[in-house]
């Protein structure tokens, strides 16, 4: 068999919700053992996610694909058996039970990677926390104190229509989402 030198891509299959720690884990673990030289790259694949918590914008990473990490490496000699041995490592994706780690095709590395650049230069796309038909408060604006119902949710505008009683009859506002909180 021959032992290849070269560094590919591989998917590290993980426990959801733990793949920077696991990514650390890795990391010193190989470092500890003295094989850093056959990993070049491990990459966790985030998006910024930004969420509105009353009134107030948070900013937050979020796993894009979650359970799974990237890892460009030489898995030759003992460097497998390294990284699955890493607690909460499931293993590699693709392996067959007990064969070796399948690479990744360049055709998918450069759509995962392009993916994740792409996720870093993205503009932050706002996960949207009001819903068609809840009651909330005007917080901002000329109708400040006001209550309302939303109408309708335009998520390209990042406004929402909201039904608001003034003077006894019901009038229709359009607001950001920074202009209201839920009730």
């Amino acid at each position: 068999m021959k032992v290849s030198t070269e560094n590919k891509w591989y998917v590290i299959r993980a426990v959801s919700g733990q793949e920077s720690k696991i990514k650390d884990y890795i990391i010193a673990e190989i470092n500890r053992l003295g094989f850093s030289s056959n990993v070049e790259d491990i990459i966790v694949p985030t998006e910024k996610v930004i969420q509105i918590r009353n009134g107030k914008k948070t900013s937050k990473e979020k796993v894009y694909f979650p359970g799974y990490i990237m890892i460009k490496a030489n898995l030759s000699g003992e460097v497998p058996h390294i990284i699955k041995s890493v607690t909460n490592v499931i293993g590699f994706l693709g392996e067959t039970k007990g064969g070796d780690p399948i690479p990744m095709r360049p055709v998918e590395v450069n759509r995962m990677l392009g993916k994740v650049d792409e996720l870093s230069l993205e503009t932050e796309n706002i996960s949207i926390p009001f819903v068609t038909g809840e009651n909330v408060k005007v917080i901002d604006g000329p109708f400040n104190g006001f209550t309302g119902t939303i109408e309708n949710v335009n998520e390209e505008k990042r406004k929402l229509e909201v039904m608001v009683k003034i003077f006894g009859r019901k009038t229709p506002l359009e607001l950001s989402y920074m202009q209201v909180e839920k009730i």
